[in-house]
């Protein structure tokens, strides 16, 4: 394999002992010689080098350009793995099998992303299988961040020849758990820069008729609501920016788009069209495909322009994430989908994010 890259990132910058295992920078390229970067600590994305129309190649990720910065990142899940449990659970608590578990606060006054030592603030196990595949391998312990279960899961990067970067995840326990797995990759189309431009002008579409409304600590109210007649409907193509800051309740509850969409689906579990996202300026597309039942779309509300890899700062609203996962508080709500996991199954999931480009202006 090649030592040379084009991102710019040096994999001396990325070794380190950290929690008695040995952190790196793995390189996927695919036979257009173009790039996806990694680093098995909290399995972060650090580059996606891809072209805009007129063939220029730019990284459209977030990420730092060493482990020191990825560890201590004012953002602690910036396109990391999150789980056991993606998004929030209301309070922290929620019962299965009549026995009631307490998880870590961390985000008011809810448990958010599998807690503040989930698996983003862990080192994986690492195997690069080939040029365009790496392997990971985390094990959460029987109650780590207080869920229960030893959960075993295998979260799977494969970067192909039409620049599809596949994310495919296998878990099993060995105790009755809840699990949500998700990659919170931010994703800069125009690619980053100093600063970063802003995603507002971003064309969006989203293939969801219904959304999940939050209260004001971002729990779900229990509703699902359609999107029709809201700054929430994206089934034909807005401008992120368009209703951003609508004078509407739920914008103003995630301080702009940080909401669960639920996709359409034939069946559950059937991997299929969940968003599209189109950056103007240089041509770039991303397809977001999914076998999971909702996608987490935030715009980024909380970056105050901190600084990133190669020189790039990030300031608000200059990313956006498509977090594929089950719903919000799922373990809480019985009438969402299942999050549950049993001995005996595997938990399995499989998200493409697929980076195109169109040549003429819309």
């Amino acid at each position: 394999m090649s030592t040379e890259n084009i991102c710019g990132l040096k994999k001396e910058n990325f070794q380190a002992e950290v929690q008695g295992k040995q952190t790196d920078l793995f390189i996927l390229k695919n036979d257009k010689g173009y790039e996806v970067a990694i680093t098995n600590y909290g399995g972060a994305l650090v580059a996606i080098m891809v072209p805009d129309r007129n063939g220029k190649i730019a990284n459209v990720v977030q990420g730092h350009d060493n482990i020191q910065e990825v560890i201590s990142s004012p953002e602690p899940f910036l396109s990391t793995l999150i789980g056991r449990y993606g998004n929030r659970i209301c309070k922290g608590k929620f019962t299965l099998e009549d026995k009631e578990y307490a998880l870590a606060i961390n985000n008011g006054p809810n448990s958010l992303h599998g807690g503040p030592t989930g698996c983003h603030a862990r080192v994986w196990d690492a195997e690069q299988t080939d040029g365009q595949t790496l392997s990971l391998h985390y094990v959460f312990a029987d109650g780590e961040e207080g869920f229960p279960g030893k959960l075993e899961m295998n979260a799977i990067y494969k970067f192909t020849n039409e620049n599809e970067l596949i994310i495919e995840y296998r878990g099993t326990t060995d105790k009755t758990t809840v699990v949500n797995m998700t990659n919170h990759g931010f994703f800069s189309l125009a690619g980053i820069a100093n600063p970063t431009p802003t995603i507002e002008k971003l064309q969006c579409q989203i293939n969801a008729d219904f959304f999940i409304p939050i209260d004001n600590t971002s729990i779900p109210t229990g509703e699902i609501r359609s999107v029709k007649g809201t700054p929430f409907d994206f089934t034909t193509p807005h401008e992120v920016g368009e209703r951003i800051d609508a004078d509407d309740e739920q914008t103003k509850n995630g301080a702009g788009y940080d909401h669960c969409f639920v996709l359409n689906k034939k069946e559950p579990g059937e991997l299929s069209f969940a968003a599209k996202i189109y950056e103007p300026s240089s041509g770039r597309t991303m397809e977001v495909y999914t076998t999971e039942p909702g996608v987490q779309v935030y715009t980024d509300n909380w970056a105050d322009g901190y600084k990133g890899q190669l020189g790039a700062t990030f300031p608000r609203r200059s990313a956006i994430c498509f977090e594929a996962q089950h719903f919000p508080d799922s373990p809480n709500r019985p009438y969402f989908p299942s999050v549950v996991l049993k001995p005996g199954e595997t938990y399995t999931q499989k998200t493409i994010y697929k980076f195109g480009v169109e040549q003429t202006e819309q």
